[in-house]
């Protein structure tokens, strides 16, 4: 099943469907339905368009950000928290060493501010190698250096290195928790990936506090045309299909209850 969904959002992401589309009106020119092909490209020209040069991404990511609203102040206690990964560029991190950020990095800076606030909380980072290949290393060994880095006791550190999506991070933390009798836990994630991350621990049984961060977007846009910014459009799009994606597929598949889980 890992396998294919990662083949069908190489599929199905917004410039991969453009270029498939595009294929397709060239065969069914070949085959001579004009017609057909008109609409295949027409079709492929309205998501480039959309992609590229409208805030339409923005707009659904949005929606997705603001399901979980930020906590205004820190909580009084926390005893554990669980970071999940994607905040490092894996491919680099691997070849190189260190520690490689991403744009998902304040997943990490904030775990380490509310680390040095809450210096008895323990750590769980979640994230093994989610690559297809399988030849990288994990994002949680990646999060041990930095936090260690940082002056984290590595006692505190619990390491969750072999689940590939959300859906593992979710069923493999359950299991690190109960055995260190743990209870509630703050979940901090990118914002637009809250909604998932959230439905998918509730149906393994993690009790969790939504603590987004990571937030692409000012949180006030409206649909409109947008000729500034062709390259983050498109990744704004391809990031917010990919969740609303994920949130279907999950509800069809029963690993979340709710295709758009609420506080």
């Amino acid at each position: 099943m890992f396998v294919i969904s990662k083949l069908f959002w190489n599929a199905v992401q917004p410039l991969s469907l453009v270029f498939l589309l595009g294929l397709l009106a060239l065969a069914l020119i070949w085959f001579r339905w004009l017609r057909s092909a008109v609409a295949a490209l027409s079709l492929s020209l309205l998501i480039l368009f959309l992609t590229l040069y409208t805030t339409l991404g923005s707009v659904l990511l949005q929606s997705l950000e603001a399901r979980f609203p930020r906590p205004v102040v820190d909580p009084s206690d926390v005893s554990c928290m669980i970071v999940l990964g994607g905040a490092f560029e894996t491919e680099v991190t691997t070849a190189r060493g260190g520690v490689d950020l991403n744009q998902a990095a304040d997943r990490f800076v904030e775990a380490l501010r509310l680390a040095i606030r809450y210096p008895e909380a323990s750590i769980l980072v979640s994230g093994g190698d989610g690559s297809l290949s399988g030849v990288y290393e994990g994002d949680a060994a990646a999060s041990i250096r930095f936090f260690e880095a940082f002056g984290v006791s590595r006692d505190r550190l619990i390491a969750e290195t072999t689940s590939r999506n959300t859906d593992e991070n979710a069923k493999n933390s359950r299991e690190l928790l109960s055995e260190r009798d743990l209870g509630q836990c703050l979940l901090i994630t990118s914002a637009f990936h809250m909604p998932r991350s959230v439905g998918l621990f509730r149906k393994a049984g993690v009790d969790v506090a939504p603590w987004p961060v990571d937030y692409r977007t000012a949180g006030n846009l409206s649909f409109a045309l947008d000729f500034t910014q062709p390259t983050l459009n498109a990744q704004q799009m391809s990031t917010a299909v990919r969740e609303w994606v994920g949130l279907a597929a999950y509800r069809i598949l029963g690993r979340i209850d709710d295709v758009f889980p609420a506080p």
